[in-house]
């Protein structure tokens, strides 16, 4: 039942079992179940609204969409239906409306531009769409051709090895047919043996599983028929979800993976590796090199580099140290160049590199001052420089080495270095001569030349630098400047006065007497030595003394010999590195810079470093680890090879079996600056005997701590302190362990006293002394006391309990003590000369008359060094 409405033209349908609804023209509608989880299900009515046509529009013919529905019918894809249908409409005529008597409103001039724009914006977008799906369509094809080129190689390859295994089954074939016909039907046949011969083409791994053995090793079990596939209308029925991926990939044939195809090549090949290329490597050896480092600088296998040292004889794990030499036949044998190099190249280029000409510019003189301790050395310096450093030395003595720079009367700067003249302070006098121009020997005109003057010279002969002899103390009564001439001849130094050419001078400290004589001297000598230094490059310097300043840290005076020293340089001194923090002169300011011949104190080292190092400026803080790691594993293994008794010479191995059995005395020293130190070891060192020496186990400058303490209680060792004392908690320390701490200030008063106790440890001296003679004149045997020897003493005294020797036929038979001696019947304590004793021996029976008895005494005497 339909009706038509008048007004609406909406059709009001009565259907007998549905409920009376109003259906809009143009709307579609359809029914959609949606699913949940759990079984849950929702019907969902859903409308297609079409869009109506506009007043410039026609509307498509019925008759036009049946020829489409045709095809449909007939079974082709609605999709190509779909398409086909806008594409037909724009060609349609367009039909003319028809007139519903209503009259439409003319458009104002902003709807049309808007539709203008509007229609303008729709043909841009639909051009951009169209050169899009031409570029897709474009990359497509070239996707498809790249595939279709990749499928054919792979056919082709596949071709060849289907031909190639043909060809191996026929050869196969053919040789066990000439096989069987040459030794007669015995030969076992590959098909009578069950083995099936191989496929014509290997299932892929990932197509079909293989067919799995038998467990007796049979033949191969049957493979199942294939299972008859279903022929639906529709075609093979879709798996799986739809997603985009696979609805663009439906029609595509599934082809071979690259993994898989390799794969198949891996199997029927055997798994063959591919020769590679053999690289040939620089290889970098050092001295000695583990074989798991050798093997990775080579990248090569540890275990062929241990197969070549096993077919040289040598066994070894990969953790094993060989030396640069079995590395380098190891590198060259497998195809690399070899480059040495050794662990101390990382000090090449720090020192004495070469200067430019051009840069060199004039320095000031480094002078030296030498000579016999109480000569007038720093006294002479303080009239100088107008101090009074003498008055402050302990004992009156010198015992540091120190740098000062003063200003000559022309107005040139001097460097002066002041030595320690005991002769204790040699390594300071021969650091002192090394690093100086000019030396001045200082020799008193009352005492003349003495030892340390003598030693003076030859330091100075040794660094191959002038002399200048300053006769001092010539305002003395008994000065005789002629005789120190004299004397100094005997040492091959001829002064001027004398027709040499060492120039020398009279002065006097005391009364400054010839001072400004002896700079003009030295700025003459000068002038001679034409001294230059390039002040431009980086610096270099000789630590003269190191200390460790409580306040400060350690503490570094240093004369700068090249370059210029600037704050937040990166030094390098021995086993110690730092970053200057500042510098300061002798006179205690702060310097921004120092120069050529200019000896300043350096803060910023790590540790202190010892004195006599050479210093040097470094680019990087890792170049000064490198460096200073590499010198304190050289210190290591040196100490270690002393501490050990490494073998070495004949003459180091008969010296060690000497000292083998000799007593040592521990020592920990601390001292304020490491010249001391090194002195007070230097003397101790020159005590030492075969039976007893002085071990300094630990040596440091800066004061007793209490770790210190501790090695000294763990070692057994006592506790020296040169101008230092022992902190708060050391002292407590030391008398809870119960060690004393010694303190010192003059350096001869140490050794002394250490002298002393290394003779404690001396074996003392067993010293006889004869009492006198007795002969036997009768021998008597006494029950339950043994034999007693009835003698007559000839000379001397004889005394109980004293040591006897008894001589038969000028030979000794026994050596032991009288047990009695008696007079008579009673004991006596001695008997002289001329009477007559009884005598017994202790645990000795086998006396005889006509033997010779000699009493004598041992005394015990205690030795000295």
């Amino acid at each position: 039942m339909t009706e038509t409405t008048k007004n609406s033209g909406e059709k009001l349908s009565v259907t007998p079992s549905k409920t009376l609804t109003l259906k809009r023209p143009g709307v579609e509608q359809g029914m959609v179940r949606q699913s949940f989880s759990h079984g849950r299900s929702k019907a969902v009515v859903v409308e297609k609204v079409k869009r109506r046509a506009g007043p410039g529009e026609a509307k498509p013919e019925p008759a036009a969409a049946a020829p489409a529905a045709a095809p449909k019918r007939a079974g082709a894809p609605a999709p190509a239906a779909r398409n086909a249908a806008p594409a037909a409409a724009p060609s349609a005529p367009v039909a003319s409306p028809k007139s519903s008597g209503v009259v439409l409103r003319t458009l104002t001039d902003d709807e049309r531009n808007a539709r203008a724009q509007a229609l303008a914006g729709a043909q841009l977008r639909e051009h951009e769409e169209r050169e899009r799906a031409e570029e897709e369509a474009r990359v497509r094809r070239t996707r498809e051709e790249s595939e279709r080129a990749d499928r054919a190689a792979a056919e082709a390859r596949k071709r060849d090895e289907e031909d190639r295994r043909k060809h191996d089954e026929e050869t196969k074939r053919k040789a066990d047919e000439v096989a069987k016909r040459r030794f007669g039907a015995d030969t076992p046949s590959p098909l009578k043996t069950g083995a099936s011969p191989r496929p014509a083409q290997e299932a892929d791994d990932d197509e079909a599983p293989r067919p799995r053995r038998g467990a007796g090793g049979g033949a191969a079990r049957p493979a199942p028929a294939p299972k008859p596939t279903r022929s639906g209308v529709g075609g093979e029925k879709r798996r799986g979800r739809l997603t985009v991926v696979t609805a663009l990939s439906a029609d595509e044939v599934r082809e071979r993976s690259v993994a898989s195809f390799r794969r198949r090549v891996q199997r029927m090949t055997g798994h063959r590796d591919e020769p590679k290329e053999k690289i040939s490597r620089e290889v970098t050896i050092p001295e000695t090199i583990t074989i798991q480092e050798l093997a990775n600088r080579m990248a090569e296998r540890g275990v062929d580099v241990i197969r070549i040292l096993m077919q040289q004889g040598h066994m070894a794990k990969i953790t094993d140290t060989i030396d640069a030499d079995t590395a380098q036949l190891i590198a060259e044998e497998l195809g690399h160049t070899v480059r040495r190099v050794a662990e101390s190249d990382v000090e090449e280029g720090m020192f004495d590199a070469p200067d430019d000409p051009a840069q060199l510019q004039p320095r000031a003189p480094v002078v030296t001052i030498m000579g016999h301790v109480d000569h007038g050395k720093t006294s002479l310096l303080d009239a100088i420089r107008s101090t009074e450093v003498a008055a402050g030395e302990a004992g009156g003595i010198t015992q540091h080495i120190g740098a000062y720079q003063v200003t000559s009367p022309s107005g040139g700067r001097i460097t002066f270095i002041d030595t320690p003249g005991h002769a204790a302070f040699t390594a300071m006098r021969a650091r002192g001569a090394r690093i100086t121009d000019i030396v001045i020997l200082v020799v008193a005109a009352d005492d003349g030349v003495m030892p340390q003057t003598v030693e003076a010279i030859q330091h100075a002969k040794a660094a191959k630098v002038p002399i200048i002899v300053a006769i001092n103390k010539i305002d003395k009564p008994d000065a005789k400047p002629e005789r120190v001439r004299t004397e100094l001849l005997q040492h091959e130094i001829q002064v001027e006065s004398l027709g040499g050419d060492v120039l020398e001078l009279e002065v006097s400290a005391k009364e400054r007497t010839n001072l400004d004589k002896l700079l003009d001297t030295i700025a003459l000598q000068a002038e001679v030595l034409e001294l230059k230094a390039n002040p431009s490059r980086l610096a270099e310097g000789t630590v003269i003394e190191a200390r460790l300043d409580r306040g400060r840290g350690p503490v570094a005076t240093v004369l700068v010999q090249r370059g210029t020293l600037k704050p937040g340089d990166i030094v390098v001194a021995g086993t110690e590195w730092g970053r200057v923090r500042a510098l300061m002169s002798d006179t205690g300011h702060s310097v921004v810079a120092a120069g050529p011949s200019m000896p300043v104190e350096i803060l910023g080292f790590n540790g202190t470093p010892e004195a006599g190092d050479r210093l040097a400026v470094v680019d990087t803080d890792a170049r000064a680890r490198e460096i200073t790691d590499y010198r304190e594993r050289q210190k290591r293994e040196k100490m270690a090879a002393r501490q050990t008794g490494m073998r070495g010479s004949l003459e180091q191995m008969m010296s060690q079996l000497k000292t083998s059995g000799r007593k040592e005395f521990p020592l920990l020293i601390k001292g304020d600056v490491q010249g001391s130190i090194e002195a007070i070891i230097g003397a101790l060192d020159k005590l030492a005997t075969e039976e007893v020496a002085a071990r300094v186990i630990y040596s440091g400058a800066g004061g007793i701590t209490e770790s210190d303490v501790t090695l000294a209680e763990a070692s057994g060792a006592a506790v020296i302190g040169f101008n230092v004392r022992a902190h708060k908690e050391a002292r407590e320390a030391a008398e809870a362990a119960g060690i004393e701490i010694r303190y010192y200030d003059i350096i001869y008063n140490l050794v002394d006293d250490v002298k002393k106790a290394m003779s404690g440890l001396l074996a003392p001296t067993l010293r006889e002394t004869m009492l006198g003679n007795a002969t036997i004149l009768e021998v008597f045997k006494i029950s339950k006391v043994g034999n007693i020897a009835g003698c007559r003493v000839t000379d001397g005294t004889v005394e109980r309990g004293a040591n006897v020797r008894l001589i038969r036929d000028n030979v000794v038979v026994h050596q032991g003590k009288l047990s009695q001696l008696k007079r008579f019947k009673d004991d006596a304590r001695e008997v002289l000369a001329g009477q007559e004793c009884g005598m017994a021996f202790e645990n000795y029976q086998d006396m005889k008359v006509g033997d010779t008895i000699e009493c004598y005494r041992v005394e015990t005497v205690q030795r000295t060094l």
